[in-house]
């Protein structure tokens, strides 16, 4: 395959596609934090992202990592929405974050969305993040053909990688990773007092597996939108409180997770009044447990980066199976490239078929007022262009080093301007 240009023209600008973020790979818990961004962040970074003339952009943020995937003129231009967006500063990004373009670009996409870039390796909740920050940009108008080609390649990848190899074996997510911790560090868990603070997807998906992999009966939830806990209650069947239950509820527990989408700690030392040994697993990002809780006594706080660590150590079996989805990976990504070498043809072949059909409706209008036209000509005349411009787009996908020179000749020859059926 010729090398690909994926640049992009806009108002005369070149564009490139572009991989920004930070991650667990070089950020901690905090700093990570401080780079995430809420639903409402999202939004207003995108439609700030509209204003400034980008096209195709989608942001994936998770506990592990925020990321831009992006056309724009520079990486700075999506660095700098980030940090505005956000509660990091530039000085931190330029030492910790990274950025990529192209063709890198897009494989480190391919990796993240298929587990194989995760904290925990075969962690398939990202590729449902992946598909949240498409929806949403798409809802803006801002993922176009280019962006929902690969998200759905990289959607194909990673339900090949899961069937197909084993390297989903066991742990596959952080929330499966914290009721194994709790599991392996509470004695009786099913007869112990369980409280869910928010209502966070890693939260639901703990309290999922909480109940699938214990008896326990004894699980509360409360969120500080009491409907909202009723909603997600109501698929779990667990006992709902009023958010002015919860110092008490802490009290009466021995095992509690937070997984609220607060930006600021929403459990601090204050509001924790317990005797007996307490249990806190602090799955938000950013934190949601204040540091101060560390200082009681009988309390003990584990982060995802703990979790992370810990569940690390159980994985070499699946570092196994990393060649074969390695290799589906780059099976696939193959695929997405060679739809998007080929795509570069389309303009040139839109404008020679719009010349074709130009030149096509002048020579039925003159045989017209010869009264000579028919239906059939017409028809010919159409399967004339299609076999025409046909030919062409075969005769560049099996000749590439000759694509420049070949559509150089037809753009002079014919007087096309691709330009015009981007």
């Amino acid at each position: 395959m010729a090398d690909l240009d994926l640049t992009m023209k806009v108002d005369n600008a070149s564009k490139h596609f572009y991989a920004i973020g930070i991650s667990y790979k070089t950020a901690d818990l905090a700093t990570r934090g401080k780079f995430s961004l809420s639903n409402e962040q999202c939004n207003s970074l995108l439609l700030e992202a509209k204003t400034l003339g980008v096209r195709e952009i989608l942001i994936n943020t998770t506990c592990n990592r925020t990321e831009i995937y992006a056309y724009a003129t520079q990486p700075q231009e999506l660095i700098e929405l980030l940090c505005t967006h956000s509660g990091g500063e530039p000085a931190v990004f330029e030492a910790l974050g990274y950025q990529l373009k192209n063709e890198a670009a897009i494989h480190h996409v391919f990796c993240v969305g298929t587990g194989l870039d995760s904290q925990i390796l075969g962690d398939f909740e990202i590729i449902g993040q992946l598909k949240q920050g498409f929806y949403r940009s798409k809802k803006l108008g801002l993922a176009n053909g280019f962006s929902e080609r690969m998200v759905n390649a990289v959607i194909q990848a990673s339900k090949r990688i899961k069937t197909e190899t084993k390297i989903s074996t066991g742990a596959t997510s952080v929330s499966f990773a914290s009721v194994q911790y709790i599991i392996q560090h509470i004695e009786d868990v099913s007869t112990k007092n369980i409280l869910l603070f928010g209502t966070g997807k890693i939260g639901r998906n703990t309290c999922e597996n909480l109940i699938k992999h214990t008896t326990n009966d004894h699980i509360v939830l409360i969120n500080r939108t009491h409907e909202k806990a009723k909603s997600v209650a109501g698929k779990f069947n667990v006992l709902v409180k009023e958010y002015g239950d919860l110092p008490a509820e802490i009290r009466a527990a021995d095992v509690m997770i937070v997984a609220t989408g607060a930006q600021l700690p929403t459990v601090g030392k204050d509001i924790i009044h317990t005797d007996k040994p307490l249990l806190i697993l602090d799955l938000s990002i950013p934190s949601n447990v204040h540091e101060n809780v560390k200082t009681l006594d009988n309390v003990t706080v584990v982060n995802l980066d703990t979790l992370s660590q810990i569940t690390n150590k159980t994985l070499k079996e699946r570092r196994k199976h990393l060649p074969q989805a390695e290799a589906i990976l780059e099976e696939v990504e193959n695929e997405f490239l060679q739809w998007l070498h080929d795509r570069q043809y389309a303009p040139t072949l839109r404008a020679l078929k719009a010349k074709l059909t130009a030149q096509q409706s002048a020579d039925i209008k003159a045989r017209q007022r010869k009264q000579i036209v028919t239906e059939e000509a017409t028809k010919v005349s159409d399967q004339m262009i299609q076999k025409i411009t046909g030919q062409l787009a075969n005769y560049l996908k099996e000749n590439p080093t000759k694509a420049d020179d070949t559509l150089a000749i037809f753009q002079d020859v014919f007087q096309l301007d691709p330009s015009h059926h981007e």
